[in-house]
């Protein structure tokens, strides 16, 4: 490898880092005394957080309070107003210091997030009737708090709700459509910020109470090195099939996704490993890259933790948490199998081997020399799963636990390579601090998102929510599939420029009631978790949608790919994922509504798979040969049968009890394609791996 090569994947490598930095909550970087200040805020945000989670009994409004309180304060330390110096105005902009202008915005900002708990009583004695401090103070907290969610999280958020605000006040001179009676000022300012039904809502209050503590969780994982562990697990268990690497960054980035809330993130610890290596057995720059953008981004999908957005789907839905896992679990599992067949398609494609067995790590060895990263995880899920404990228990449980290893695990390293252990006790201690000052970081913009789409959600529940669904009623014409679509693509189109969380926040307020309600009306029960789901699914698919995503873009860099080409072959492989909500709306069996019985369960997600895989396999022109036009039809047959069943019975007349034997139907049209392709595979030399 040339200088100049070598140069080049270390700037694409920088350049990812700096975004995953950026999103991670890494904005200014202060020189001399004031570059503690802003480390000392997160390791006290922190600290506070672990406290309500074990000794600290404290009323939910002073909580999310607090939370948001924290969060707006390091937004204005943190990140600079402009990204580039405008009008002469350079401290603007400023990244090596903190100037005095956004210390005195900070300042502000916390003060106005924590008027609600120093007035607690006063304000609950005055609601529905502020005085002018409160109308005052409730204005700038508004103001300060979409100004923040522009710095950390970009326009669109502030932008969105900025246009509710505006509706919710003209609303009595809006076309008769989409008329609404409009509000005043004192029920604005009363519903927004002296209430629990606008800024400190229930987004809000999930961030405050469990979201952190499972982010903060991530945080520690990553600074102790579970995410180079986890890649190197899966490397030695995939990289000597056939496409290896491609396989391993898709198990990497699913372990990896199960703590991490960003998929950008993920990127850069797995996708530094698999993208150099997938290049290396012959997958392209774009496919390698476009690989390791579907696996990091669907992350998000997998059970337990799904990100951010899994915790409010279950206070919305009003179900245990463990609900939210069982029926996610059969869709994630299933669309993450699928991407593993997407890379042997691949690989089919271009004739690649894997890695040579000798050049990969030995798994049990490895396994042995990370073992104790799966314990705080094991512990999680069982404290979770089995135990039933509340979520923000068993994460808290997990941290100390992580603590611990974190504590052990250099001076432990340290005895073994017969090194002082004072410095390895020291470095511990600093991981651990360092962990703390990350796990709040990353809070910052899962925190700003549920504050602001807050706002969204107090105007609609002023009393747009009837207005809403009458509205996307008439769109759709009552018809259910086409309100869905309507739905996907308004997901996709706002989700471009949100996170995850709040697009789903967004749109599981304006459209999860109304796909429930027509559906009702036209004779369809849709289960309101099928509803919440499809909202979450699409948001998290905006993710790699172009020409916004931000981590193709990220991906791309590393690879050294067009970042364009990159984002649409990436969601070339994430429509595989992008039927599935569609399938589960119409088959409520795919989310496990009612199926309680392991064998019935099993049976149903094994079937889930080999549909998705048809529909991979249409989608990427190719199922074990390069399909022929006729073929394609059968393959979306297959699809149809094994994921809807109910259907497929209905219209051939067996009862509805029965429908399980049509699965039988779609094997069948699955084998006989398979027939009928296996003249044509292809007899070529396979690709060896570069030196």
């Amino acid at each position: 490898m040339s200088n100049h090569e070598v140069t080049e994947k270390d700037e694409g490598l920088e350049l990812a880092k700096r975004m995953a930095e950026e999103e991670e909550g890494v904005g200014r970087r202060p020189k001399g005394a004031t570059r503690y200040i802003i480390p000392t805020v997160a390791v006290a945000w922190s600290f506070f957080q672990l406290s309500i989670a074990s000794f600290w009994v404290l009323d939910s409004t002073y909580t999310r309070a607090i939370h948001l309180g924290f969060a707006m304060f390091i937004v204005f330390l943190n990140y600079p107003t402009l990204k580039k110096a405008r009008f002469g105005l350079k401290f603007l902009s400023a990244t090596d210091r903190i100037p005095v202008f956004d210390f005195i915005m900070a300042t502000v900002a916390g003060l106005a997030a924590l008027y609600i708990a120093i007035d607690y009583t006063g304000i609950t004695m005055r609601y529905g009737n502020p005085n002018l401090r409160d109308i005052v103070m409730g204005l700038v907290l508004t103001v300060l708090l979409l100004e923040a969610a522009r710095r950390v999280i970009g326009p669109a958020l502030p932008v969105i709700a900025g246009l509710f605000i505006f509706y919710a006040f003209m609303g009595p001179y809006m076309p008769d459509l989409i008329a609404f009676k409009g509000v005043s000022m004192n029920r604005f300012v009363g519903q927004m910020t002296m209430s629990t039904e606008g800024i400190y809502g229930i987004p809000l209050d999930v961030s405050a109470t469990i979201v952190f503590l499972f982010v903060l969780f991530g945080a520690m994982l990553d600074k102790a090195g579970a995410g180079q562990y986890f890649i190197r697990i899966a490397l030695s268990l995939l990289g000597g099939f056939k496409g290896g690497p491609a396989k391993a960054a898709v198990m990497g980035s699913g372990l990896t996704g199960l703590v991490s809330g960003s998929s950008i993130a993920n990127i850069v610890t797995t996708g530094t490993f698999t993208i150099p290596l997938m290049k290396r057995v012959g997958y392209p720059g774009t496919k390698a890259a476009a690989i390791e953008v579907a696996a990091s981004t669907d992350g998000q999908l997998a059970p337990p933790i799904m990100g951010a957005a899994a915790f409010i789907i279950a206070e919305y839905v009003n179900v245990p948490y463990v609900d939210v896992i069982k029926a996610a679990a059969v869709p994630a599992f299933a669309s993450y199998a699928a991407l593993f067949y997407i890379t042997h398609i691949e690989a089919s494609k271009l004739g690649l081997r894997g890695i040579p067995r000798k050049e990969l790590p030995p798994f049990f060895k490895t396994l042995y020399t990370g073992a104790h990263y799966l314990v705080p995880i094991v512990m999680l899920l069982w404290e979770l799963i089995v135990e039933r404990h509340s979520p923000e228990l068993a994460a808290f449980n997990a941290i100390w636990v992580m603590a611990i290893i974190m504590l052990l695990q250099r001076p432990v390293q340290a005895m073994y390579r017969k090194e002082p252990i004072g410095p390895a006790v020291k470095q511990s201690i600093e991981d651990i601090f360092g962990a703390l000052v990350n796990g709040a970081r990353n809070m910052v913009s899962v925190a700003l998102a549920t504050a602001a789409a807050g706002i969204i959600v107090g105007v609609v529940a002023l009393g747009l929510g009837q207005l809403v669904t009458a509205i996307i009623d008439t769109l759709s014409g009552g018809n259910i599939f086409l309100m869905l679509v309507i739905t996907a693509i308004t997901s996709l189109i706002i989700g471009m420029g949100l996170p995850t969380t709040a697009t789903y926040i967004v749109m599981a307020s304006l459209t999860a009631p109304a796909i429930v309600t027509i559906g009702a009306m036209n004779d369809f029960i849709v289960p309101l978790m099928s509803a919440h789901l499809f909202c979450f699914y699409f948001g998290i698919l905006a993710d790699d949608t172009p020409p916004v995503g931000l981590a193709a873009y990220a991906a791309a860099a590393i690879a050294k790919s067009p970042p364009i080409a990159t984002g649409i072959q990436g969601f070339m492989y994430d429509i595989r994922t992008a039927i599935l909500p569609f399938m589960f709306i119409f088959n409520s069996d795919l989310i496990l509504e009612n199926v309680n019985s392991w064998p019935q369960g099993i049976l149903i997600f094994l079937m889930a798979c080999v549909g998705n895989f048809a529909f991979a396999s249409a989608t990427q022109g190719w199922f074990v040969a390069k399909n022929k036009i006729w073929e394609l039809p059968l393959l979306l047959a297959v699809t149809l049968s094994l994921m809807r069943p109910d259907l497929i019975a209905s219209l051939i007349g067996i009862p509805h009890e029965q429908r399980y034997y049509t699965y039988l139907i779609g094997l069948g049209i699955y084998g006989l394609i398979y027939l009928m392709q296996r003249p044509r595979i292809p007899k070529v030399e396979p690709v060896t791996a570069a030196a």
